[in-house]
């Protein structure tokens, strides 16, 4: 497989599985109308409150992770060498300018975020322009630049909008399933029988396995998009070994990302929760094996 190949695979697995999270959410959204009995009325509210908060978190989602993440904005007189280095990897790319971020923390890593590349930003921590060389350094901005090339930032910031979403949805359904319709004297007619047996334990088994199921796609569209990163970042600098070696050396480093958390954590190169391994954790990894990584660059 060229590499060619492989950024189209990547792209056409995430848009397959964005079209099974809109499915999900529609499903789950028809299940509460049964329940309701209001028919497609029900269900069309439901989306609808589903969308909204989609819109809002959508477009707050980049300053709410730029906060948290105790990102400080800088400029080209601020440091020269990085602003240089994200300049003309734009320039090879045909990229906007994104703004830039140093987050003040001596493990070396960084993340992009925003709605597209004309409001895109990278962030990058003082440990990452402490440890790498500059061939190193500009393999981390060419994966973080193809990651706002791909719209990766916007699919992202999507994916976990939408994880929030059937979240919210399934703790409504545990909910109704609890002290709904079946529990009130009001709608006995409607929550007697077989059909409202059938509906209460779907909407039973739907709210416990849904938010499984969310994750499960969230963890496979991260890792096939960092793939997909690796590549185009690789193609960028024409150097694929600039980003294997980066990425050795941020597995070997052992310190943790003080700032990052388990929301943010998908959005980094690498895994920032050093200390966190197990079983369980790796199962719901966000990125891919960094061996297999280096791996598939080195093999370019």
């Amino acid at each position: 497989m060229t590499i060619y190949d492989e950024i189209s695979a990547n792209r056409r697995g995430t848009w397959l599985l964005m079209a099974l999270f809109v499915l999900l959410i529609a499903g789950l959204a028809e299940l509460i109308a049964l329940a309701l009995g209001g028919g497609y009325i029900a269900g069309i509210f439901v989306l609808a409150g589903a969308g909204l908060y989609v819109t809002i978190s959508y477009f707050a989602a980049s300053s709410v992770i730029l906060g948290i993440s105790q990102a400080r904005e800088i400029r080209k007189e601020d440091n020269p060498d990085l602003y240089n280095i994200v300049e003309n990897l734009c320039i090879g790319s045909g990229l906007p300018m994104p703004r830039i971020y140093i987050i003040d923390d001596t493990a070396p890593n960084a993340f992009a975020t925003g709605r597209d590349p004309r409001h895109a930003s990278i962030a990058v921590t003082s440990g990452l322009l402490q440890k790498m060389d500059k061939l190193e350094l500009e393999g981390v901005i060419a994966h973080e630049l193809s990651h706002v090339k791909n719209y990766d930032i916007r699919v992202m910031t999507l994916v976990v909008v939408l994880v929030g979403v059937v979240a919210l949805i399934s703790d409504f359904m545990l909910r109704f399933t609890w002290f709904g319709s079946g529990r009130r004297p009001g709608n006995r007619g409607k929550g007697e029988g077989l059909g409202g047996a059938i509906i209460l334990a779907a909407l039973l088994v739907a709210a416990i396995l849904a938010p499984i199921a969310a994750v499960l796609m969230q963890m496979a569209i991260s890792r096939g998009r960092e793939y997909l990163a690796d590549s185009s970042g690789a193609l960028l600098t024409r150097y694929p070994d600039g980003l294997a070696r980066a990425l050795e050396k941020i597995a070997s480093d052992k310190e943790p990302l003080e700032v990052a958390n388990k929301a943010t954590a998908h959005l980094y190169i690498a895994n920032p929760l050093k200390g966190h391994e197990s079983w369980a954790n790796n199962l719901f990894a966000t990125h891919p094996p960094i061996q297999e990584r280096i791996r598939r660059l080195r093999a370019m």
